[in-house]
């Protein structure tokens, strides 16, 4: 591996001396590492950055500096150009990254030697249906959410999946994930847990006024549209939790999966059922 990229969470603490250290590392190894506009102007070399969409076509892969919000835009920038991303945990959960601190350079080691494999992960594309026109899709890798603002009151709006009504709800909204999303959101809104490598999405309703209506398990495949029915207060299509837009009475949201997968460095054995032990401290008390 002769080139990578690096994207970071500028907010965490000593980011700037890990950046710089990672740096000199990988120069002495024969590695170039470029940077973002936004990094290298925080070490004081803006002339060296790269927009981050160019900087993502050159490398090999994206270190990425962060907790999972971080690694959920990363992941949004380099799946398109189907560029790995290996994830170093600075947050407190840690479902996507993949190693800690601690054991950074040592697993940076293997990742130059290519003792590393690739794991897959499904995405999703949100578009608007507003009078007739289609807005441009926005992608997500854990879920697309649709949810009253925090003074509205209770909405409604018609669920349909491959064409056919579902549902008509009276709830705060709705939450469509894929099952690395299952660990998100959906999982506080009462959504089962779901293996990442398994190719479904979820639609789980958020405080919903019916005590039959639970989440609901779809084939990947599958088309779901949202209709807005309310006329009063705020409404949010939302993608990751990071991106989204209005919506108005009578606006569908049509989520499908993407085309392109969002792709993870892994370096260890750990399972998933390993990472929900770790990461949600089952039994201890400790919460998430």
């Amino acid at each position: 591996m002769n080139t990578i990229g690096l994207l970071s969470n500028l907010d965490k603490g000593k980011i700037i001396n890990l950046v710089n250290d990672i740096e000199n590392w990988l120069c002495n190894r024969g590695v170039a590492l470029l940077l973002d506009d936004e990094t290298a102007t925080r070490i004081g070399r803006p002339l060296a950055g790269f927009n981050r969409r160019e900087m993502v076509r050159q490398v090999e892969c994206l270190v990425v500096l962060g907790g999972d919000g971080t690694l959920l835009h990363s992941a949004r920038l380099a799946a398109p150009a189907g560029v790995p991303i290996f994830g170093v945990n600075l947050g407190r959960l840690g479902f996507l990254t993949e190693v800690d601190i601690p054991r950074l350079y040592e697993a940076m080691e293997c990742l130059l030697a290519g003792k590393y494999t690739i794991e897959e992960r499904m995405m999703l594309k949100a578009s608007v249906v507003r009078d007739g026109l289609t807005c441009a899709p926005i992608n997500g890798l854990n879920d697309a959410v649709i949810a009253k603002g925090a003074f509205a009151r209770m909405i409604v709006f018609d669920a349909m999946v491959d064409g056919h009504l579902f549902n008509t709800y009276h709830a705060d909204g709705v939450i469509i994930s894929t099952p690395t999303g299952s660990t998100a959101y959906s999982l506080s809104a009462g959504g089962p847990l779901v293996v990442p490598k398994l190719e479904l999405m979820l639609v789980t309703p958020i405080c919903p006024h019916a005590l039959w209506a639970r989440p609901l398990v779809i084939a990947a495949d599958s088309e779901v549209q949202v209709t807005l029915r309310s006329k009063q207060g705020e409404v949010m299509l939302t993608m990751d939790g990071q991106h989204g837009m209005r919506l108005q009475c009578g606006d569908s949201v049509i989520v499908r999966r993407a085309s392109h997968r969002a792709k993870f460095i892994k370096l260890n054995n750990r399972t998933f059922f390993d990472i929900l032990k770790e990461k949600l401290k089952e039994g201890d008390g400790a919460g998430v």
